[in-house]
C-alpha cells in the first residue's frame, strides 16, 4: 500500500509532537499544609530550582521531569494513600521528598511491592538506613548523628543538665537515641526527658519541670509547630535554658514562626551554610534562586536542590527508558558523585548518600548563623 507524502508528513509530525511531550513523570507526598507546611514548601522549591532549569534545557535524555505533589496534611494515613495513586493509578517512576518518618514508613510496603525507588525521604531517621532499605535512598544525614553532635556541643560549653522533649512517634524515639548517645559518652543522664503527643503536644505541664530540674538545655526532637509551642512554654514558665532542635525545621518559615523567641535557637543542618558559595552546590543554587526572582535560598531550599541533582543522576544514567527497575539500578550503582562539593555515594550496602553534619544558631537578623 502506497502512503501518501501527506500522511507521512501527518505521522512524523505526530511523531515530533510525543517526542516534545515526552516526560518522566515523579510522585511526591508531604505536608504542603499543617505544621510543617512552611519547611515543605522551601524544600520542594529547593527542588523546582533545579528540575525547572533542567525542564528549561530539554530535560534529562530528551524527557522533561513532571513532578506530581499531593498534599498528605502531615498524616501518614493519608501520605499512604497518596502513595498508592500516584505508583498505581499515576504510573510514576520513582517517588521523591516525602516528609516525615512514620509518613515515609507508612508508604514503605507499596515501594516494595511495586519496585519503585524514592529519593530523598526529608528525614534523617535511622530506621531509613539501617538495616538498608532497598527502594530507599537517602540524601542527608541521620537523626541521630544529628542528636549526638548536639549534645557533643552543649557539653563542650560547660551544659551538663541536658533536658529532651520529644514527639511520641518514631521520629521521636530516633531523635531521643540520638541524644542518649551523645549523654552516654559525656558520661550524662537527661534532666528531663518527657515525650508528646504528636498530633496535640501539651507542654503546659511539661515546661516547668525544666525550671525545677535546673536544666540548662533542651533538646527538642518534634516538628515546627510543636517546637514553637514548647518554646514558648519554655518561656512562659521562667526558663531560659538554651532551645536546640534538628535539622527538620532548618527553614525560614520556621524562624518566623518563633517570633521573638527565635534568637539563639540552635538548629542542626545536614548541609552546609546556604551563604557559603565556597561550595559549588551553594552558588549554583543561589544563582538559580536569583534568576528566579525567589529571593534568599534557607538550609531547606539546599536539601531540596541536592535531592533534585541525586534524582536526575539517577534518571540519566537509566537511560532514555527510564523504568522503576532501571532508575533503582542506576541510583544503586552511583559511586562519588560530586554534587558541588559533597559527595554522593551508593552501594547496595548502604543507601545513605551524605554524612555531612553541622550546628548552627539563629541571630538577631532572624537569619541561620555559623
Amino acid at each position: 500500500m502506497k502512503i501518501s507524502s501527506k500522511w507521512c508528513v501527518a505521522i512524523a509530525m505526530a511523531l515530533l509532537s510525543h517526542a516534545a511531550h515526552a516526560q518522566i513523570l515523579i510522585g511526591q507526598t508531604a505536608g504542603f499544609t499543617g505544621p510543617v507546611g512552611a519547611g515543605v514548601k522551601e524544600t520542594i522549591d529547593g527542588a523546582k530550582l533545579y528540575l525547572d532549569a533542567l525542564n528549561a534545557k530539554g530535560g534529562v535524555n530528551g524527557q522533561k521531569i513532571e513532578l506530581i505533589s499531593l498534599d498528605d496534611k502531615f498524616d501518614p494515613k493519608l501520605a499512604a494513600e497518596n502513595a498508592r495513586k500516584l505508583i498505581e493509578e499515576q504510573n510514576v517512576a520513582a517517588m521523591f521528598l516525602t516528609r516525615g518518618t512514620p509518613h515515609t514508613e507508612a508508604i514503605l510496603p507499596l515501594l516494595e511491592k511495586y519496585s519503585v525507588p524514592l529519593i530523598g525521604p526529608s528525614t534523617g531517621a535511622m530506621v531509613l538506613h539501617q538495616p538498608v532499605k532497598k527502594y530507599v535512598f537517602n540524601v542527608r544525614a541521620t537523626y541521630q548523628r544529628e542528636a549526638e553532635k548536639a549534645v557533643a556541643h552543649l557539653n563542650s560549653m560547660g551544659i551538663t543538665r541536658i533536658g529532651i522533649f520529644y514527639a511520641d512517634d518514631s521520629f521521636g524515639a530516633d531523635g531521643v537515641a540520638g541524644a542518649q548517645k551523645g549523654l552516654a559518652a559525656a558520661k550524662l543522664q537527661p534532666s528531663v526527658l518527657e515525650k508528646s503527643n504528636r498530633s496535640k503536644p501539651d507542654f503546659a505541664p511539661l515546661a516547668p519541670k525544666v525550671v525545677q530540674t535546673n536544666t540548662q538545655a533542651v533538646i527538642m526532637v518534634a516538628s515546627g509547630q510543636a517546637v514553637v509551642d514548647g518554646t514558648k512554654a519554655l518561656r512562659a514558665a521562667g526558663s531560659a535554658a538554651q532551645v536546640v532542635t534538628l535539622s527538620n525545621n532548618a527553614s525560614s518559615g520556621f524562624i518566623k514562626s518563633l517570633g521573638d523567641n527565635a534568637r539563639g535557637v540552635i538548629v542542626t543542618q545536614v548541609f552546609p551554610y546556604e551563604r557559603s558559595i565556597s561550595y559549588a552546590m551553594v552558588k549554583e543554587a543561589q544563582e538559580m534562586a536569583k534568576a528566579k526572582g525567589s529571593g534568599d535560598i534557607s538550609p531547606a531550599t539546599l536539601e531540596g536542590f541536592a535531592a533534585a541533582k541525586v534524582l536526575v543522576e539517577g534518571l540519566r544514567r537509566a537511560g532514555t527508558k527510564p523504568t522503576r527497575e532501571k532508575i533503582h539500578a542506576a541510583l544503586e550503582g552511583i559511586r562519588k558523585l560530586d554534587i558541588g562539593g559533597l559527595e554522593v555515594n551508593f552501594s547496595p550496602e548502604d543507601h545513605t548518600g551524605l554524612d555531612f553534619a553541622d550546628l548552627s544558631i539563629i541571630g538577631t537578623d532572624g537569619k541561620f548563623k555559623r
